[in-house]
């Protein structure tokens, strides 16, 4: 799978995917990304080291310059901090717990402060904390746990949002319907649980599923090959490489006049998780595999398409079969406003209509209608006219797009499409020649759409780059961005650099004359 070069622009900040074995540091969300701070006027920015998954300082307030030279000390201090903060006990530990857990005959609990399964020795530690009693911890319960775990909420960092059990079936009665078998769950735990108690209830075709989450606390509740710790911003998997275990088993002779007793060693080899997601992709016995996405809504898209890319290129070296699917099929679930970026880095992507909702977000609700439905699409390289979006819900089948759309999106015989992109019914603008939003008109001044109240004479088209001064492209798309203007070295030594702002007003100062 191709990804195409994009840039994230806001706030000066540009995101740089490091090429080659270059190693980033790390924090304890795993290896940082590489920023670049753009400053008006200045050829080249200033690059640093931030934490991938937390846009908040206050989480994870990890910051270094690129070109710091960091002290052994500081290292070491770092890889302190780093261990302090990791999950009280491994995956395989949260498993044996789990096992006793079960095999408890009373008095299960759940500390909802710690959110940690308790087992009898811990119980007087926990006293005073918040607790989840027997009657609540039932076999029923313990197999959905995104109701047990509180969902975490920091919307700079990993907030949840979990699907509502309408959402869920309806990914998957579609996914079933395309003849998919496995699916990978990337920051779905809610799809996760469904398939799994799908495959208990028996109606319908086993399903597998595999879970890649950051939030290790599901880690508790699912195996090695059920559950992954992982980033989906930097592609990495937490839990190291595959681990070798020795247990031993004394054998007492039957004849007890016989004093040798006979000791085995079994040694257990434990997958390292990047091993278990290549396991999970295999394509063996003809079922087919297909990645489920559901990322925070503030995370940067150019890194989370990078690490979906990784996975797909990890898909692909796994097929075996020729002529067949080029493109690991991928359902990615994002606001719609979001298009733009998402097919920059994925051009073979489509917006589906269907809006996603969440049982714990107050906003994305089913039944709301004008702009305060949904904004939470599909976008997928699934053949649109493949993904039958319910009737009953208000959506019906344009044979113009061939593809299924939301009943307010009325397609426009001008522009030969169905333009709607947050479920209302969109207008034609005759001079922009496309459809804008309903709240939109054209201004005269701007020669463009807009609201009715919007800075007049501030178009978009004008604001230019502030690297080279064009009023044609923004600096992410500039040529001269990563060029060095060596024929200019002198003469730039011995005059003052006039600053992208004054460029661009020059320019524009150009066309008006």
């Amino acid at each position: 799978m191709q990804l195409k070069e994009s840039d994230e622009d806001g706030f000066g900040i540009e995101i740089v995917l490091q090429q080659g074995d270059r190693k980033a540091p790390s924090c304890v969300h795993g290896p940082t990304l590489l920023f670049e701070k753009v400053c008006k006027g200045e050829e080249k920015g200033r690059r640093f080291y931030a934490c991938s998954a937390c846009r908040d300082r206050k989480e994870c307030n990890f910051f270094q310059w690129e070109d710091d030279k960091v002290s052994e000390a500081r290292l070491l201090a770092r890889e302190e901090e780093n261990r302090s903060k990791m999950p009280p006990f491994t995956h395989q530990e949260y498993c044996s717990r789990f096992r006793k857990f079960l095999a408890l005959p009373l008095g299960r609990r759940f500390c909802q402060d710690c959110q940690l399964l308790l087992l009898p020795g811990e119980w007087e530690i926990h006293a005073s904390h918040k607790m989840s009693q027997a009657d609540d911890i039932t076999e029923a319960r313990l197999s959905r746990p995104s109701l047990m775990l509180k969902p975490l909420e920091n919307k700079k960092s990993n907030a949840q949002y979990l699907f509502a059990d309408r959402s869920c079936h309806f990914l998957l009665d579609t996914l079933a319907k395309l003849g998919y078998r496995k699916v990978l769950c990337v920051g779905t735990p809610r799809l996760h649980e469904l398939i799994k108690l799908r495959n208990q209830e028996g109606k319908s075709d086993p399903m597998k599923s595999l879970l890649l989450d950051i939030d290790f606390r599901y880690a508790q509740f699912y195996g090695t090959d059920e559950f992954c710790h992982y980033n989906m911003f930097n592609h990495h998997f937490f839990g190291g490489e595959v681990k070798v275990s020795t247990v031993c088993f004394v054998l007492e002779p039957l004849d007890k006049s016989i004093k040798i007793k006979q000791v085995l060693k079994s040694v257990f080899f434990t997958q390292a998780a990047s091993g278990v997601l290549r396991a999970f992709l295999g394509e063996e016995d003809g079922e087919k595999v297909i990645m489920v996405s559901d990322p925070p809504f503030g995370g940067l898209v150019k890194p989370l398409a990078h690490s979906f890319s990784q996975i797909a290129e990890t898909w692909r070296e796994l097929q075996t079969s020729e002529g067949g699917v080029v493109e690991m099929p991928i359902v990615w679930i994002f606001p719609y406003f979001f298009e733009p970026r998402i097919l920059e880095c994925f051009p073979s992507f489509t917006m589906l209509d269907y809006q996603v909702d969440y049982d714990n977000h107050p906003l994305y609700k089913h039944g709301k209608t004008g702009r305060k439905q949904s904004p939470v699409r599909l976008f997928t390289n699934l053949a649109p006219r493949d993904v039958v979006l319910p009737r009953e819900e208000g959506y019906r089948f344009c044979k113009v797009c061939a593809r299924y759309v939301w009943s307010g999106n009325k397609h426009c015989t001008k522009c030969n499409l169905c333009p709607s992109k947050d479920g209302r019914v969109w207008k034609h603008c005759s001079e922009c020649q496309k459809c804008v939003k309903p709240s939109w008109r054209h201004c005269q001044s701007c020669a463009r759409c807009a609201l009715p109240d919007h800075p007049c004479g501030n178009s978009p088209g004008l604001e230019g780059c502030f690297n080279c001064g064009s009023l044609k492209h923004k600096r992410r798309a500039c040529p001269l961005k990563d060029k060095r203007r060596t024929d200019n070295k002198s003469k730039a030594m011995n005059s003052k650099r006039t600053s992208g702002a004054q460029r661009r007003a020059n320019k524009l100062k150009k066309t008006t004359e």
